[in-house]
């Protein structure tokens, strides 16, 4: 099993932390750094910083959200990035959900979203491969447009610049058990949200027959601190944030999966508080049984106990969002 950085998306500002951080990560061996988007800072352009100031680390977007880019944007994205860092990057991508594509995109959330991440991962894929101008008869990305208003004019287009690797890695980013089912089908990977090692059966089913190298790296906060408790605070407080906030009331991702993993009436509660206003309540409602099982928090002695149920399972790259340089050198070392 991996190791690898997740430094997210920037809060109010840019973090002063990160660039140190990626560096520190390659030092100890960490096998990739990633970063993400909301809607505020984007997903490829600390990727970029970070590529200038490291030579091996392997960079990856967990993820880009497909509704800020159309694919053909995303591909020139990841190509030009690829070639800049000298074949590092590793392209993931997600859906997002109806708030944020049509409450900041402005985009139609589709009806099908699987249907629209096939396509999408589809004309990404011609893009990089490059061995014909790319078409797509797609119900939601059409090419050449052909809908209302079109001039009939499109014309089928080849990428001018040839991708330094036409077999560039993409992941996805997957929740429903259709949906991860798909990404085994389709991409190179898997990046899961809230994974335990200890429900490694509940997408039992939807991994089988991935082939060999299928990446599966799902995000964990990661601490080292004496008191477990401490730790979980700020897990707590993102777990409140995504099953509260980051989705409408009668359609929420987060809370859905929270749901399937055995805490259906808690993360109603947590949606419940939140959407209130009670923040505070909101987090305190968050199960510490359930922080504490999707993140790895407290002295050496418990992450090096708690690290080998990762290892023990099928995931091949731990994303890890750490604080601080100390919890990613006991990391490193205990997975050496």
């Amino acid at each position: 099993m991996r190791l690898g950085l997740a430094l997210g998306y920037w809060g109010r500002r840019p973090d002063a932390r990160h660039l140190d951080l990626a560096r520190e990560a390659e030092r100890l061996g960490y096998h990739s750094v990633w970063t993400s988007e909301s809607w505020g800072s984007d997903a490829f352009t600390p990727l970029a910083w970070i590529a200038a100031h490291t030579g091996r680390i392997a960079l990856g977007t967990a993820v880009a959200q497909m509704a800020a880019r159309s694919p053909t944007a995303t591909a020139m994205h990841a190509l030009t990035l690829d070639h800049l860092s000298g074949g590092r990057l590793l392209l993931g991508l997600g859906l997002s959900g109806p708030q944020v594509v049509e409450g900041w995109y402005g985009r139609l959330f589709p009806q099908s979203p699987l249907t629209a991440t096939r396509e999408y991962v589809d004309i990404v894929r011609q893009v990089l491969r490059r061995e014909a101008p790319v078409t797509l008869d797609g119900r939601f990305h059409p090419l050449p447009y052909d809908g209302p208003g079109a001039s009939g004019l499109g014309k089928p287009l080849r990428s001018i610049t040839h991708p330094l690797r036409p077999d560039l890695p993409v992941l996805l980013g997957a929740e429903g058990p259709r949906n991860v089912a798909q990404t085994a089908r389709i991409a190179d990977g898997w990046l899961p949200l809230y994974w335990s090692p200890t429900r490694t059966d509940l997408y039992e089913r939807a991994l089988e027959g991935t082939p060999e190298g299928f990446m599966v790296a799902p995000m964990v906060q990661a601490r080292l601190c004496a008191d477990p408790a401490e730790g979980l605070r700020p897990v707590k407080t993102m777990l409140a944030l995504y099953i509260g906030g980051m989705g409408h009331a009668a359609r929420n991702f987060h809370a859905d999966l929270m749901g399937r993993m055995g805490y259906e009436s808690r993360a109603r509660r947590v949606q419940e508080l939140f959407l209130a206003g009670r923040r505070d309540e909101a987090v305190e409602a968050v199960p510490d049984a359930f922080a504490d099982e999707i993140s790895l928090v407290g002295p050496r002695e418990r992450l090096a106990e708690r690290l080998e149920m990762w290892r023990a399972g099928p995931v091949t790259d731990l994303l890890v969002t750490a604080p601080d340089p100390a919890t990613l050198r006991v990391l490193a070392e205990l997975n050496a």
